[in-house]
This record gives C-alpha cells, structure tokens and sequence, in this order.
C-alpha cells in the first residue's frame, strides 16, 4: 500500500537537487557555448536543433491541456503556450528565436522546415512530448520543472553571447531576456502544483523521476550536438551541414 506523502520542504528539496546534479547548464557545450570557443558553425548547428525543442513545447503544452478538465489550470496553463506563440503573428518565443537564426546567419525559414535537425533531437524532444501526453499529471506537470533551474543558465548564456560573438545583441538574445521574465511565472505555479498535488510517496517518487527524465531529455539533445559537430565531428545522414540553409 502505498505511504503518505513525505515532508512537503523535503520533497522540494529533492526535486531541486536534481538541478545541481543534472541540469544541462553542466554540459561541455554549454561551457564552449558561453566562454565564445563555439565556432560559427557549431552555433548555427546549435540554434537549428534547439529550435526544434522550442517549437515543440507549446505543442507539448497542448497535449497537457487536452487532457485537464479543470478550466481555471487550463487557463492558467495556456499562458504557456501564448508565451511561445505569441499572442499575434511575429512576437511570442519561437519568434524571437527565429531572430537569433538569422542573426546567425540562417534562413528561417530553413530552420523552420527543421530539415537539418538531429535523430537524437527528434527522438528525445518527441519522447518528451509523449511522455507529457501520457503520463500522470503529477508527473507530467514535474516534468516542466527545469524551469527552476532555467534563469540561472539563461544570465550566463546572454552574458557569454553579448561578450563573445559578433552576432550577438539584445535583439538576437531577445529570447533569453524574455524567459528572465517567463520562466519564474510558469515555475512558480508548477511547483506550488507539484507539491499540493503529490498526495503519497508514489506520487512524489513519479514527480522526481519525471523531472530526471526531463533533464535527460536536455542533456541527450546536447550530447548529439557534441558528437555531431564538436567531437568526433560525426554528423548522421540528413542532418545539418555547415554551408545549408543560409541567408543569401
């Protein structure tokens, strides 16, 4: 039979030592990406791929709402999905990390074709959108909560792009301002949710095991960049190549 929940701080605490152990923040990639060691091209491969995580969250977002039959969490929950959207055509997130494409040099509308993405990018951004469509809502909710972990990655990556790379400007990090503002918001209610709603100790151990899942999910997307356009250089069949979808 399944025990009571455990001391609500403690369950808290459990869920934010995963950051300081998993979090993607501790990738090498991130650590060339922020001290400006990222080549041209290693950048481009980078916002090509991650745009496919991006543009797949509000997706991800809708696959949760479809399943929740309480109006005032949908609500509530939809703001996710109008922050990358938008509201209208041309504001929201994904269209402020098509700006930093071009930025870098890319076409948007190649990026958003997402021809060029990795294999590995696919499977774990499409797993993640599964697992939200799938799983418990306990779980499925704890699985948003890297944003906890989010503000803390974005101060250093908008103060590395600023300092190292030509490219960057606070239009072309636009992006990673917003979610300055965002991410604190959307965590905020997420795990005040979590921690309400985790009633047993298997609620609580499921919330905790989605949360891995979900840096895995980060952390696999970086491994591939590595391995595709770091080291060994080993980019798969159908993947991005430096010299494809730039501007002219």
């Amino acid at each position: 039979m399944t025990g009571p929940c455990a001391n609500r701080d403690e369950f808290e605490a459990r869920l934010r030592q995963i950051g300081e152990e998993r979090y993607h923040d501790k990738h090498p990639f991130h650590h060339r990406l922020h001290a400006g060691d990222c080549t041209e091209d290693q950048v481009r491969a980078w916002v090509i791929n991650r745009y496919y995580y991006q543009s797949h969250i509000p997706m991800k977002d809708a696959a949760f709402m479809s399943r929740i039959n309480d109006p005032d969490l949908r609500r509530i929950w939809r703001c996710r999905m109008e922050d990358h959207d938008g509201v209208e055509e041309g504001n929201g997130g994904i269209a402020r990390w098509l700006k930093l494409a071009k930025g870098v040099g890319l076409d948007p509308e190649y990026v958003k074709s997402e021809t060029g993405v990795l294999p590995a990018t696919r499977f774990a951004v499409d797993a993640y959108v599964n697992f939200v469509r799938e799983q418990p809502l306990v779980p499925a909710v704890a699985s948003s909560l890297t944003e906890l972990f989010a503000p803390r990655i974005h101060v250093e990556r908008i103060s590395g792009l600023l300092k190292n790379y030509a490219f960057a400007n606070q239009e072309t990090v636009s992006y990673f301002q917003h979610r300055l503002n965002e991410a604190p918001k959307d965590v905020a209610f997420g795990l005040a949710w979590v921690l309400e709603n985790a009633h047993t100790q298997h609620d609580q151990d499921q919330a905790v095991v989605a949360l891995m899942f979900k840096t895995d999910v980060l952390w696999a997307q970086l491994d591939a960049l590595f391995s595709a356009y770091v080291n060994p250089g080993r980019i798969p069949p159908g993947a991005w190549r430096p010299g494809q979808g730039l501007l002219q």
